[in-house]
């Protein structure tokens, strides 16, 4: 699959690496909480897929575009977590799908904090580029250009409020 973008943000966790567990983070996040972590998070949600893996089902609206996510847990640890989703991408050119990584990792920064990374990847899928193909769209760079920046100012507006989150958790001793 070709690559469309792909973003690196980080942010401080004012509370020790042993303290936090991604992975429990993200698949008990609840909808008030993702949604207060981006204006562009609409809801999400929990389910599972029929061979029992967790999936986190995101909705956002990016740049006018509405994303679907069905994210299934590909690395479950406690410092790192990561999922994958073929995405529903409804925006004003049609309806079409898109594969998304979503990655989580923290290290230690010092003994009562840690660096959160938040590692976003878009590809575009067979159907994507067939959806360009009819509408004779063949400058595949200007797309991947303006969804590239669409990426990264998501990503640079969650990382931190999804740090605070998870920080605020971390200091209850959710996870202990």
């Amino acid at each position: 699959m070709k690559l469309l973008a792909e973003s690196i943000c980080n942010a401080i966790i004012n509370a020790p690496l042993e303290s936090i567990d991604l992975t429990e983070w993200l698949f008990t996040l609840k909808d008030f909480e993702y949604q207060n972590c981006s204006i562009d998070h609409l809801a999400a949600g929990n389910s599972l897929t029929k061979d029992g893996k967790r999936m986190s089902i995101n909705v956002e609206q990016i740049s006018g575009n509405l994303l679907i996510q069905h994210y299934v847990e590909d690395i479950s640890l406690k410092d790192h977590c990561r999922v994958e989703s073929i995405s529903d991408s409804i925006s004003a050119i049609g309806k079409t799908t898109l594969k998304i990584i979503w990655e989580l990792k923290i290290k230690e920064h010092t003994s009562l904090s840690c660096e959160l990374t938040n590692h976003v990847v878009v590809k575009a899928t067979d159907e994507f580029l067939a959806l360009l193909e009819s509408l004779k769209i063949t400058d595949l760079k200007s797309v991947s250009d303006n969804m590239l920046q669409n990426v990264i100012n998501h990503n640079n507006q969650e990382t931190p409020l999804f740090a605070k989150d998870i920080e605020a958790k971390a200091l209850k001793g959710i996870w202990n």
